[in-house]
């Protein structure tokens, strides 16, 4: 994998998350539902990223067998979040909950280099199916902690996205377990895309909270 392309600097989300999701709802009576997939293979950390995100304790995990379901209330906006195990058994299964899904995120362990193909071929079939079309694509770049692990901007490439013209798309380097986003050497945080390929690497360290201000934005732009 070489270098990623860059272009113009992404521009981080200016508003936090409250400010979006306040822009995002409709009249203060009306709740609004929004149905996120999580997905990755098994041990990528999906369940512990849910629980983080969630601010949840994340002491002790076990992998999820099936799927579960988290819904996070806030000042009138529901998110319903889809977490399917990523067993090579149940991956087949994937594609029965991609109906009405208003983002897709994609965990890959960026420690275990020697299934980033794997990772890759599920992340392509599922970019494909009718369900997701157009759907925004934000990949959680895991485990950013340990030592061996790969880049955001080298999985990024490894990964293709640059050649996803159909959807908005981001990748976040972070860790779940920590829930905080490492720096890496480069400076590379997150790197994002639209349609006419990417837009480049941010400037400043990424978080989980980037990704969940990057989820918002996304959302409320189908919604308008």
């Amino acid at each position: 994998m070489g270098d990623v392309e860059k272009g113009s600097p992404s521009t981080p989300c200016p508003q936090g998350l409250l400010s979006v999701i306040q822009k995002l709802k409709g009249s203060p009576e009306q709740e609004q539902e929004l149905r996120i997939v999580l997905l990755g293979l098994d041990n990528a950390g999906k369940t512990t990223l849910l629980k983080r995100l969630a601010s949840e304790e994340v002491s002790t995990i076990t992998p999820t067998q099936g799927f579960n379901i988290k819904s996070v209330q806030s000042h009138g906006l529901k998110l319903n979040v889809w977490d399917i195990g990523g067993q090579r058994s149940i991956r087949p299964y994937w594609k029965k909950y991609l109906g009405s899904t208003d983002l897709l995120i994609y965990v890959i362990d960026s420690a275990d280099q020697k299934r980033f193909e794997e990772t890759g071929q599920e992340l392509a079939e599922l970019t494909e199916d009718e369900s997701l079309t157009g759907v925004p694509l934000l990949v959680f770049a895991n485990k950013q902690d340990l030592v061996t692990a790969a880049p955001a901007a080298e999985i990024a490439e490894g990964l293709s996205l640059h050649t996803y013209r159909d959807r908005e798309w981001q990748i976040q380097a972070c860790s779940a377990l920590s829930g905080e986003g490492v720096q890496v050497e480069m400076g590379a945080g997150g790197l994002c895309g639209d349609g006419r390929g990417p837009k480049g690497l941010s400037s400043h360290p990424p978080s989980l909270q980037d990704g969940m201000n990057w989820i918002s934005s996304q959302i409320m732009n189908r919604k308008k």
